[in-house]
């Protein structure tokens, strides 16, 4: 059940009767008809701008038409009062009869209320993570981690057919140096002393990795040219890794369904150079050397050239070098291809997300054009940047783990306070602006903490039930009619939750999830603290046991939403908290 999709039919039905009394011409669109809650909750449930939108092709006075409108919509069953205001937009008022079957969808429905279908089964390829494969996971992935995964959870939820990806960066010149440093653990686990030179990886999580190759080669290896083990230990070492990458990811609730390795690229690459050959977006010519931004592919003879700029870039980019080698962006470029034509044309992803870091924020323009140019414009990609987390305890910052080299592992973040509490703090705040994550807010049993906010909101619903048995109270069924209108506050909350699904989906923006499970355990917690305040708005009365019924069944469906949010983000709600 969507309320604010039912109540659009009923005004698009209005306009219809409006049409067919000669009030509107024939043939106009709805399209930019909208259905809100207004901005001030005393002057209604919803708003519509229907005259204000229709008012000009229909030649008539925006006022005059609300008018009209106000009066059909008056007829329509669910609406007591339809109210216009200033020049032409249209208040309602529903009747207590919507919101008691809302509460009621919600406990019939349960864990699938809210969910969608307005994906319409496309298919999605969400693409995130994708760190390098040279140590474990540390916080610098974890929000890329998680805005990725509830993003991929949420578009599930709203109907759309997903796909997560973990791209596999295993051809670059990083899994060599990875290579050579799990040489030198190697030579370690045989006995050598051993120094970690500038520029190779110095975390200890390699000291396993290396005793693990001394008792499978010996010392067959320890001094052998690097020409006989490179491969070997880049191979097997990369694979270790990966191993490790995907425990972490499991310990945050995270498991991709591709994982997709770069050195497996092969013939994509010159596919798809061919490709943009084909189309007329190759040449060969000289660039200038890009300002204020790093020019890793540039240089002053000519390149193999892409036209990026006929797609919005600010500049064509190199996708070969004059010495013949591919760019890094030409490796992108064929990756990309390769998510486009990897299976039968029904597979064809609809779109494709990719989930950047901040230092990849340049790499915006210069994808979508290439992928614009790829699918000739029907396959968009939408790029989400997230940006950088900062570790606290206290507000001072949190040192380094000699066990990783240089930063904090996520599964030592988890072991302390717990998947849920990462994945939910990790969508407080929108995913491109800076986040701090101190350890001692995070678990903090206060207000300020929304994880704790949340979930304590649903711990107390939970704790209801436990009450009703203390107190030893037989319920009749729940007559919902018995709820007031301050207490119909609650289930007007909770019935957005369909509407914010369906939004947060579009736009692509788990966060808002988070914000809006923070609102709806507000609204929540401001009627449990009512009853502290005054004994007859408490939710069990022993005196009372068929408001206490009625009082309950808000309660519970109020929890199954915040229970279906944080589902959709990934986070298990809280049964009770200690």
């Amino acid at each position: 059940m969507n309320l604010f999709a039912d109540f659009a039919a009923i005004i698009h039905s209005a306009l219809a009767d409006l049409t067919a009394a000669g009030t509107l011409p024939p043939g106009l669109s709805f399209a930019n008809v909208t259905l809100e809650p207004p901005r001030d909750a005393s002057h209604g449930d919803l708003a519509t701008n229907a005259a204000m939108a229709l008012a000009k092709p229909a030649g008539s006075n925006p006022r005059v038409l609300a008018e009209a409108l106000a009066a059909v919509l008056r007829t329509k069953p669910g609406i007591a009062a339809a109210d216009v205001a200033g020049p032409g937009f249209i208040n309602l008022k529903l009747a207590d009869n919507v919101w008691h079957a809302q509460a009621q969808a919600m406990l019939d429905e349960g864990a699938d209320y809210g969910r969608s279908i307005v994906g319409q089964a496309k298919r999605i390829n969400v693409e995130y993570v994708s760190a390098n494969p040279t140590g474990p996971m540390h916080m610098g992935h974890c929000r890329g981690a998680v805005v990725g995964d509830a993003l991929a959870g949420l578009l599930e939820y709203a109907g759309w057919d997903v796909t997560r990806e973990y791209y596999i960066n295993d051809a670059g010149g990083q899994v060599d140096t990875l290579a050579r440093s799990a040489h030198l653990r190697y030579r370690e686990a045989l006995g050598e002393a051993i120094s970690i030179p500038e520029g190779l990886y110095p975390g200890d999580y390699l000291v396993p990795v290396g005793q693990a190759f001394a008792a499978e080669f010996g010392d067959a290896y320890a001094h052998a040219p690097e020409t006989d083990w490179l491969v070997l230990f880049r191979t097997r070492t990369v694979a270790l890794m990966m191993e490790r990458i995907r425990a972490d990811l499991a310990l945050l609730g995270i498991k991709q369904d591709v994982y997709f390795s770069e050195a497996s690229l092969g013939a994509r690459v010159q596919e798809a150079l061919d490709t943009l050959t084909a189309k007329g977006l190759i040449y060969e010519g000289v660039l200038e050397k890009p300002k204020g931004e790093a020019a890793d592919d540039w240089e002053a003879r000519p390149q193999t050239l892409f036209r990026s700029t006929q797609f919005g870039d600010d500049q064509d980019r190199a996708m070969r070098k004059s010495n013949g080698n591919w760019t890094y962006f030409a490796g992108d470029v064929a990756y990309h291809w390769d998510k486009l034509v990897r299976g039968p044309a029904a597979l064809v992803p609809a779109a494709l997300v990719n989930v950047f870091g901040a230092d990849h924020a340049g790499y915006v323009k210069r994808m979508t054009a290439a992928v614009s140019a790829l699918s000739d414009g029907q396959v968009p990609l939408d790029i989400k940047i997230v940006n950088l987390v900062k570790l606290l305890r206290g507000g001072e910052p949190v040192k380094m783990s000699k066990r990783a080299g240089n930063f904090v592992t996520l599964d030592e973040v988890i072991e302390e306070v717990g998947k849920d509490v990462v994945r939910f703090v990790m969508l407080t705040k929108r995913p491109e602006s800076m986040m701090d994550f101190d350890f001692a807010h995070v678990v903090e049993q206060s207000r300020e903490n929304p994880v704790f906010y949340v979930q304590y909101a649903h711990a107390r619903i939970a704790s209801l039930g436990r009450k009703l048995a203390e107190a030893g109270i037989d319920l009749p069924p729940p007559d919902l009619t018995l709820l007031d209108a301050d207490e119909l506050v609650l289930v007007k909350m909770a019935a957005n939750f369909p509407r914010i699904i369906e939004q947060a989906a579009e736009a692509r923006e788990p966060h808002r999830i988070a914000f809006y499970l923070g609102d709806l355990a507000a609204a929540f917690h401001s009627q449990w603290n009512a009853g502290n305040d005054d004994a007859s708005r408490r939710f069990v009365r022993a005196d009372r046991p068929d408001l206490t019924a009625a009082r309950l069944a808000m309660a519970r469906a109020a929890g199954q939403v915040i229970k279906n949010g944080l589902a959709v983000i990934g986070v298990a709600a809280a049964e009770e908290l200690h």
